[in-house]
């Protein structure tokens, strides 16, 4: 417990985590390019991602859709994210979120796929952040001990570390990969607190999900647009 509070109170480095992470991701991807088809390579990758990271991220996606999608008080909402049991609309998070990080896997050009994983997983980490910042606690867990510790100092910090870092990986392109997975988890701020009454574990492990998707899809829609090499 004294490591994890000492990692709570030093949130802002999550960033730099998710550089770590998204550099082996853009290497499995650059490797798996060079000797199979863009479909193989988008599965490829995916595996990388749920073999390093975890499930525990999708598995609070799938808690946080269950909630959502359940209708009536705000008791039976909590009470569909807290049930251990797959609901129907938990299953169709996961669906979409697998579904368009395998379609953004295969259609982001080949050069700049590799950097804009490491970029994605720097915006989903800080999007935690973001999350964790702008949300009030409403369960036991390290998710509410997160969000407990978290202040607009950790969000700027962290912010301001992503930003460099997704500047230096992808210039512009990078930036707009960053601002786009930071708004899309204070939008999961205001579904949550509506839903729910403040945020969570589950709600942190969505943000991290669909921030993740949501990077790869603005670098898919902007690669075109915006300049990406700063050399």
């Amino acid at each position: 417990m004294e490591g994890i509070e000492a990692l709570m109170r030093h949130l802002y480095v999550f960033p730099l985590v998710g550089a770590v992470l998204g550099l082996i991701f853009g290497a499995v991807a650059y490797l798996g390019m060079q000797a199979l088809p863009p479909t193989l390579a988008a599965v490829l990758v995916l595996v990388a991602i749920y073999r390093v990271c975890g499930i525990n991220h999708i598995d609070g996606l799938a808690d946080f859709g269950d909630g959502v999608t359940a209708h009536g008080t705000l008791e039976k909402k909590l009470q569909a994210m807290k049930d251990v049991n797959l609901g129907t609309g938990g299953g169709v998070f996961i669906a979409l979120i697998l579904i368009a990080m395998f379609s953004l896997l295969t259609n982001l050009d080949q050069s700049v796929l590799p950097l804009a994983l490491v970029a994605a997983e720097v915006t989903a980490k800080q999007s935690m952040i973001a999350f964790a910042s702008f949300s009030a606690p409403m369960q036991k867990g390290l998710g509410q001990m997160m969000i407990q510790k978290a202040g607009i100092h950790h969000f700027v910090l962290g912010l301001l570390i992503s930003s460099l870092v997704c500047l230096a990986l992808l210039g512009l392109l990078g930036l707009a990969m960053l601002i786009a997975g930071v708004v899309s988890s204070l939008y999961l701020v205001l579904v949550s607190r509506r839903n729910f009454g403040g945020g969570s574990g589950d709600g942190l492990g969505a943000a991290n999900e669909i921030a993740r998707a949501v990077s790869l899809a603005a670098a898919l829609a902007l690669a075109g647009v915006l300049p990406w090499m700063l050399w």
